[in-house]
């Protein structure tokens, strides 16, 4: 039998997102490629890319927000029978829908911003977010990442103006919790170091994100080490509850000594300078070190299938 593994890196896609994924993906590749095949592979339809023998090739997602996040890629290399890396189908739908994860969290006693999700057809009305929210908001999309549709509000005028122009899709409004944003990262359920995200406009949104110089980022974050202990653990708690697999990134924002939980991101950006390999680093790890950790779940899993009699291409 052949004992060789094929890493097919796919990227790109159709969503909004997709310039964001063909840097991950590029990035993700090269520094595969160091040890191992690597087939890139970039998405330019919603569909599985021909040529994909489920015995030697392990799938690496590098797609962000729709049909990567969202769990449908995953459920059609369940439904092909082909190994892949990060979390399953039902993880990764569970962990797109913001409030859904918020939920869990609140049930397993993590802090959570107060919030109000709704259907874009069906806004509510400024006035009644405002007397149960207050005036302080955060407004975006339940289902999409990189801070896409990102709003924030301080008064009812700009809400009402935010929310007449939502007309469809499944949206968040939270109260603004001004504390300092951080995230860390899990891997196989074991959280990383935390890396504090300070930008120049006091928002991290796409442009702070994106914008070269436009933010600076502590890694490890300068925490109590109470405090830090208390971030870590509930990022693994979360990684779990949530049924995550292999990796993920988890988002917090500390006001005074009490750390809200934000969002999961599942295929979080794997370029050399984004938050995941900034955790990884705190521990020792480099950006190779850290693709050959993040594939090796999928690996032992795909090694495992084929000393099992797994299906011949």
């Amino acid at each position: 039998m052949n004992d060789t593994i094929r890493i097919l890196v796919l990227y790109g896609g159709l969503g909004t997102e997709r310039e964001v994924s063909l840097h991950s993906g590029a990035a993700i590749a090269g520094a595969l490629s160091e040890h191992a095949a690597v087939r890139p592979v970039v998405l330019e339809t919603e569909a599985l890319p021909e040529g994909i023998c489920p015995e030697s090739d392990l799938i690496f997602p590098a797609l962000h927000g729709t049909f990567g996040e969202d769990g449908r890629l995953q459920a059609l290399l369940e439904s092909a029978g082909i190994t892949y890396c990060g979390s399953d189908a039902e993880a990764s739908r569970l962990c797109m829908d913001k409030a859904a994860t918020k939920a869990i969290a609140r049930e397993a006693g993590v802090p959570v911003p107060e919030a109000i999700a709704f259907d874009g057809a069906r806004a509510p009305l400024a006035d009644a977010v405002i007397a149960q929210l207050g005036s302080s908001l955060v407004i975006k999309p339940a289902d999409q990442g990189s801070s896409v549709g990102l709003h924030f509000t301080e008064h009812r005028s700009a809400l009402g103006v935010t929310l007449s122009g939502i007309r469809s899709g499944q949206w968040l409004i939270e109260q603004r919790i001004r504390g300092r944003e951080l995230t860390v990262g899990v891997l196989e359920g074991r959280a990383m170091g935390i890396v504090e995200i300070v930008s120049q406009s006091g928002v991290y949104d796409y442009a702070a994100k994106y914008t070269p110089g436009s933010t600076a980022y502590h890694a490890p974050a300068d925490l109590p080490a109470a405090i830090e202990a208390h971030i870590k653990a509930h990022a693994e708690l979360l990684f779990t509850a949530c049924g995550c697999r292999d990796f993920a990134r988890i988002d917090f924002l500390l006001e005074g000594e009490t750390p809200y939980f934000l969002e999961i991101n599942t295929l979080p950006g794997l370029t050399e300078t984004s938050l995941l390999p900034k955790s990884a680093a705190c521990i020792g790890l480099d950006f190779v070190a850290l693709a050959a950790a993040l594939v090796a779940p999928g690996e032992a899993r795909l090694r495992a299938r084929k000393g099992e009699g797994g299906s011949l291409c």
